[in-house]
């Protein structure tokens, strides 16, 4: 299965439809990440979609016969959550991915945070060491994924659309 990020041509908004959620993950109680695949031209893909919990239960709704099901599940892990993240897995016989029928998600890219401790002025900056290194190994396999000023594979949910059937 391939990226979503690395089908785009672009990374200007875009809309999917085809859309499968096989994983919640409740990063917090304000804050849902969404794992899902999709078909693009053709090809699985997967990606990952960051949610307030609002949207979740939007997307949730759409989710026709299960909608009623995931519902309680949702609650159910909120009230028994003990530690976060939490996760919620679609990808079993018994659980198989959620299907999002006759919608089209309209998702922005999203990029990681570059330079996050540089400062404007360089030359005045001391030698000083940082509490923690949050660098990437430019010899590292994950390099090439998370080159500084590119996208990542998370998105953010810009609008939900209907098809009309």
């Amino acid at each position: 299965m391939k990226r979503l990020i690395d089908a785009l041509a672009d990374d200007t908004d875009f809309f999917i439809e085809q859309v499968q959620l096989t994983a919640i993950v409740f990063d917090n109680s304000d804050d849902v990440t969404i794992w899902a695949t999709t078909y693009f031209d053709n090809d699985a893909h997967f990606f990952h979609l960051g949610l307030p919990f609002q949207q979740l239960d939007l997307l949730l709704r759409l989710a026709g016969a299960r909608s009623e099901a995931l519902q309680e599940d949702i609650a159910d892990a909120l009230a028994t959550v003990q530690h976060w993240p939490c996760l919620l897995e679609y990808s079993t016989e018994t659980d198989p991915p959620v299907a999002l029928p006759n919608v089209a998600l309209k998702l922005s890219c999203t990029y990681p945070a570059d330079d996050l401790f540089d400062s404007e002025d360089e030359e005045d900056e001391d030698d000083a060491e940082l509490p923690f290194d949050i660098s990437i190994d430019a010899d590292g396999e994950e390099a090439d994924e998370y080159q500084a000023g590119q996208p990542h594979n998370i998105f953010y949910l810009e609008d939900v659309f209907l098809r009309v059937v």
